[in-house]
């Protein structure tokens, strides 16, 4: 977050947001929400799954999964008390970038959380025999995935358009790396990630900022400065083309995706209209045309995927196995149609407005507020308020809306990945569109 002052001095943004930074280079940036009798904070660690050696894959999801099993100061059991004793709560995730641990709780209980909060962060035991333990619950959940061909066919498609780079790998990793990892491993990579340039504190809710500010120089500015996480190389071109897996479902799964621009670029605003008029929504030109008038899906969507080195926008729909080339197809003339002739100003104007309502709807609570916070920290980007957010997408042109189309909907820069049973003689699935 480039607002702010200099290092340790608190600063007012506009509005009800602050923003300051530690000694130690530990980023604390707030939002004070009025009316809210609660508060939502957060440790970010500016460490995911990009980061990690490819031997190594899933490493910082299993280490998130262990500071649960005690720390320093508590066991396992009152981690989980802790907060819950008094009505709050614990949770965490590991995404490509980073790994978040956050708390809900009453503003009273602010002092607690964040101490809990830190004991997590700075204090895992990571004992070998826990390791081993939580290392079956990791399996199980892949396991879950490859049950799963719904979600499947996403870490599929992920790995195969990416083509090799860190942003196609599971976030879970796989069976053979998560077997692999040892305790020295996974105390290396907290040693490395738990440094204060590389650290987000965040609070949303029923805060002040220098109060907060406060509370995370007490548990936090002893840590070491340390550095921010080194970004991978950036990627190469990402594959184009299509190909299909073989497995026997009762559906095909496919996913579509196309380059899409990073998370920090201006063209994430017309990207987000263009999405919830293409797949958005019931209705969204996919689920008017696939669903309504075809009858091919029950679900259909489009998505978009935004690192810091690039991004993916996609669509996903599962149909049944005779139908998948008709349904592709379908799909594939909706997005040359986009990517032509651009959206009609009256749906652009509705896309515009569903895409702003989606936006405030969904940032009603403090917790959705603390992680957009955390988001502009990690990111380095300068914090938009949400009424800022919602004056770029009204700003966002015709021109605009037609160039991205034409860059990133475009069928001819698309991978597509058909998951499901081998087409049989009397299916239609021609060889020309899934190989």
């Amino acid at each position: 977050m480039t607002a702010g002052a200099a290092e340790g001095a608190p600063s007012r943004l506009p509005g009800e947001y602050g923003c300051s930074r530690l000694a130690n280079g530990v980023r604390v940036v707030t939002e004070r929400m009025p009316g809210t009798r609660s508060v939502a904070v957060g440790v970010w660690v500016g460490q995911g799954s990009v980061h990690e050696p490819e031997r190594l894959a899933g490493a910082s999801h299993l280490l998130e999964h262990m500071v649960f099993r005690g720390t320093r100061n508590r066991t396992r059991r009152e981690i989980a008390m802790a907060l819950e004793s008094v009505g709050g709560s614990l949770n965490a995730y590991t995404s490509r970038e980073h790994t978040g641990y956050e708390a809900r709780a009453l503003a009273g209980h602010l002092p607690l959380a964040v101490e809990v909060l830190s004991d997590l962060v700075r204090f895992p035991l990571l004992r070998a025999e826990d390791l081993e333990r939580e290392r079956e619950v990791v399996l199980e959940e892949i396991a879950a995935v490859e049950d799963a061909p719904d979600d499947l066919v996403f870490d599929l498609h992920g790995e195969r358009m990416w083509a090799g780079h860190p942003y196609g790998r599971p976030i879970l990793g796989n069976a053979e790396s998560v077997s692999r990892i040892a305790r020295d491993d996974l105390a290396t990579l907290h040693r490395s990630g738990c440094v204060g340039r590389n650290l987000v504190v965040a609070a949303a809710g029923r805060v002040d900022h220098e109060d907060f500010a406060a509370l995370a120089r007490r548990w936090f500015e002893s840590l070491d400065a340390g550095s921010e996480a080194a970004r991978p190389e950036a990627p190469g071109p990402l594959r184009r083309g299509a190909e299909r897996i073989p497995r026997n479902s009762a559906q095909s799964h496919i996913v579509l995706g196309a380059p899409a621009p990073n998370a920090a670029s201006a063209d994430r605003y017309p990207l987000l209209i263009l999405s919830a008029a293409l797949g958005g929504g019931m209705s969204s030109r996919l689920f008017q045309r696939i669903r309504e008038e075809l009858a091919l899906a029950y679900s259909v969507f489009s998505f978009q995927s935004l690192h810091a080195l690039g991004g993916v926008f996609g669509i996903y729909l599962g149909t049944r196995p005779a139908q998948a080339e008709a349904a592709l197809r379908a799909v594939r003339e909706l997005c040359g149609s986009l990517a032509a002739s651009g959206l009609e100003p009256d749906e652009a104007v509705r896309a515009r407005e569903q895409v702003k309502g989606e936006m405030i709807l969904a940032l009603e609570s403090p917790g959705a507020r603390v992680g957009r916070l955390a988001g502009f920290a990690l990111r380095g980007e300068s914090f938009l308020s949400v009424d800022r957010t919602a004056g770029l997408i009204d700003r966002v042109s015709a021109e605009d809306l037609a160039r991205v189309a034409a860059e990133v909907v475009s069928p001819e820069r698309q991978f597509a990945l058909c998951l499901g049973p081998s087409p049989g003689r009397s299916s239609t699935l021609a060889s020309s569109s899934l190989s």
